[in-house]
C-alpha cells in the first residue's frame, strides 16, 4: 500500500469518526421527531376544520330541511312565516350567477391567456400582475362601493340604478381576479414542449394556444372558475351596497328585460329573516333558505365538475 492510500485509510478511521456518527444520527432523529409533530399539528387542524364544518351543516340542516317544500320554494317574501318564501331569491341567485359567468369566463380567460402567453416581460406587465394579485385579496364590501360608484351611481358612464346588469358586473369585479389568477397557473402548467413542437410544425402562437394549450390548461381553469362563481354566489356585502332588493316580493322574469329590472338574492333573503323579530323566521327560514342556497351551490359545482370530468376523459 502506497503512503496516501495509508494516510486515507488512516484518516477514515480516525478517533472522531463515532462522534461524526453519533451527532448526524442526532440530528436525524430531531428532524424526523420535527416532521412527526408537525403532521400530527397539521392533521388535527385539518380534522378540527372538517368537525366544526360537520357540526354546521348538521344543524343547518337538522333546523332547515323539514320547511324546505313546494310553498316554501315557490312563495316569495312575506311578513308571515307561513306565507315566506326564496322564489324570488331563488330566480334572482340563478339570474346573477349565470350572467357573472357569461360575463368573467371569457374575459378572464382572454386576460390570461394574454398575460402567459402573448404579453412580454415588462415593467407594463408586471404592474398589471401585482395588481391582479392584490385586487383578488381586497375585501367584498370594497366592490361593492366600487360597484355602486361605476355602476349604480355613474361616475364615469352613466348610472345603471340598482338593477340586475349592476349586480352582476359587481360580482364580476370582484371574481375576474380569481378567474385570471387560476386561468394562467393552469397554462403555466402545459409543458413547453406543447407551444415549440407545435410552432416547429409550422402553426402560429394563436393556433398552438387555441388547439393544444388551452384544452390542456382548461381543466385546471375550471377548477378555478368553480369556485370564483361558488364566491359569487354566497355574497350578500356587495349586493347590499349596490341596492339588491332584501324584501323580495316579485321575481325577476326569465327574459332579457330582468337585466334592467330590480332583483333579490339568496344570501340577502336569508339575512332579511335573520333579522325578523319573529322567531319563525331566524329558527325555520333561514335555516330553509340556507339549505336551498348549498343545493343551488352544489348544483352549480356538478355541472361545472362533469364538464370538467368530461373534458379530461376527451382529451
Amino acid at each position: 500500500m502506497s503512503e496516501s492510500q495509508t494516510e486515507v485509510a488512516t484518516r477514515g478511521s480516525g478517533p472522531g469518526e463515532p462522534e461524526d456518527k453519533t451527532a448526524f444520527k442526532n440530528t436525524s432523529n430531531n428532524r424526523n421527531l420535527t416532521d412527526k409533530l408537525f403532521t400530527v399539528l397539521v392533521t388535527a387542524a385539518a380534522f378540527f376544520g372538517i368537525v366544526v364544518l360537520a357540526v354546521l351543516l348538521v344543524d343547518v340542516f337538522r333546523d332547515g330541511l323539514p320547511f324546505v317544500d313546494g310553498q316554501f320554494l315557490t312563495s316569495l317574501s312575506s311578513i308571515t312565516p307561513e306565507n315566506a318564501g326564496v322564489y324570488g331569491a331563488l330566480v334572482g341567485s340563478i339570474l346573477l350567477i349565470v350572467l357573472t359567468a357569461l360575463i368573467t369566463v371569457p374575459i378572464g380567460v382572454g386576460a390570461a391567456i394574454y398575460l402567459e402567453e402573448y404579453a412580454g416581460d415588462n415593467f407594463f406587465t408586471r404592474a398589471v400582475e401585482v395588481t391582479i394579485s392584490n385586487l383578488a385579496a381586497v375585501p367584498s364590501i370594497i366592490y361593492g362601493i366600487l360597484g355602486l360608484g361605476l355602476f349604480v351611481n355613474g361616475l364615469i358612464v352613466p348610472g345603471m340604478g340598482p338593477i340586475l346588469l349592476a349586480g352582476a358586473l359587481t360580482l364580476s369585479l370582484l371574481v375576474l381576479p380569481v378567474i385570471i389568477i387560476a386561468t394562467r397557473e393552469a397554462l403555466r402548467a402545459v409543458p413547453g414542449s406543447v407551444r415549440e413542437g407545435g410552432i416547429a410544425l409550422g402553426a402560429t402562437r394563436w393556433e398552438v394556444t387555441r388547439d393544444h394549450v388551452l384544452p390542456s390548461a382548461l381543466p385546471g381553469a375550471l377548477t378555478g372558475m368553480i369556485l370564483a362563481l361558488s364566491r359569487a354566489l354566497g355574497e350578500t356585502a356587495p349586493l347590499i351596497v349596490v341596492g339588491a332588493v332584501t324584501f323580495a316580493t316579485f321575481a325577476p322574469p326569465i327574459s332579457p328585460e330582468a337585466l334592467f329590472g330590480r332583483y333579490g338574492a339568496l344570501p340577502i333573503q336569508i339575512y332579511d329573516y335573520i333579522q325578523r323579530f319573529r322567531p319563525e323566521f331566524k329558527d325555520e327560514l333561514a335555516p330553509a333558505g340556507i339549505v336551498v342556497m348549498m343545493v343551488v351551490l352544489l348544483l352549480v359545482n356538478s355541472v361545472a365538475i362533469v364538464l370538467r370530468n368530461r373534458w379530461q376523459a376527451r382529451r
